[in-house]
């Protein structure tokens, strides 16, 4: 818990200033989600490809673990989905809160004191590699128009550009002038706090109440997730901490971002932000239980 403690406590301050603010002030969350959309996260993806460094072939392996993990968990949950013929709308919102998961501002944070340095140095590689999928899968999933009509939607947005900005800097090493970088830095730094009180505006307009979808979501993100990380990580023969933050990062909960992109492209913004609370708060048990597993047999 006391590893916890500090990746939740800074979360749920945000999220209960926003909560304030929207029962508050008349602010247009609309207009919010689209600032953050489309200004704010393309300049953190950007800023954090090019201040990255990354270790080849444990990047790779890593890389390689969690495309096949979503994968995986994709064909499950579109396959639930199908089985008991739910609600288009329902299905791409639950496709959407068990895959985007909150490898960020959650998951960095626990994985650094959980895991030290080279923890974190293999969960910024996640890290990339989620918001690569989210950028160029995430539209065509939640608009459910196609891979054609999805793949237009994605070339069209500020981050899809943004990830390849930043790659070529990284890749090719070139140094931002007057301190560019910086300014590409401290507007990235604005994304997680403005989408974490949008998302406690909207909780303010929010009925939060529990019912068998939203314990679904939660459990197909905490549970079925970090499940499947588990048996892909082994079956690549992935070990130590490799192994390790590839199921850690798979066991974090909703990321704050999918209310953002569930309420541009579609889907439930009211399930995905019930989800995303319930996640978080569930995850004060799941993932030090998780860790200690993890540490105990690995």
């Amino acid at each position: 818990m006391a590893v916890l403690l500090p990746a939740i406590v800074p979360v749920a301050f945000i999220v209960f200033i926003g909560f304030i603010t929207g029962r508050t002030l008349s602010l247009d969350r609309l207009t919010l989600s689209r600032l953050s959309l489309y200004v704010l996260m393309p300049a953190l993806i950007a800023s954090s490809l090019y201040g990255i460094t990354l270790s080849a072939s444990n990047a790779a392996k890593i890389v390689v673990g969690f495309f096949l993990s979503s994968a995986v968990l994709y064909g499950v949950v579109y396959s639930l989905c199908r089985l008991f013929k739910t609600d288009p709308l329902l299905q791409k919102t639950l496709i959407a809160t068990a895959i985007f998961a909150n490898t960020g501002n959650m998951g960095l944070p626990f994985i650094t004191f959980a895991l030290g340095e080279s923890g974190l140095e293999r969960a910024i590689v996640y890290l990339v590699s989620s918001s690569i999928f989210l950028t160029a899968v995430g539209p065509t999933l939640l608009k459910a128009e196609g891979i054609q009509s999805g793949l237009q939607t994605t070339l069209r947005l500020p981050v899809f550009w943004a990830m390849l900005a930043g790659l070529i800097l990284q890749i090719l090493a070139i140094t931002l002038p007057l301190r560019l970088g910086d300014g590409l830095d401290l507007l990235g730094s604005a994304a997680i706090p403005v989408a974490l009180v949008t998302l406690g505006m909207q909780l303010a307009k929010t009925h939060f109440y529990l019912d068998r979808i939203v314990i679904l979501s939660a459990g197909l993100r905490l549970l079925l997730a970090p499940a499947i990380a588990l048996i892909i990580g082994i079956a690549i023969g992935l070990q130590g901490q490799n192994l390790q933050v590839l199921v850690l990062q798979g066991a974090m909960p909703t990321a704050v971002n999918t209310f953002i992109w569930v309420t541009e492209f579609g889907g439930d913004a009211d399930l995905a932000a019930r989800a995303i609370v319930l996640s978080t708060i569930l995850s004060a048990l799941t993932l030090p239980t998780l860790l200690w597993l993890l540490l105990l047999f690995n």
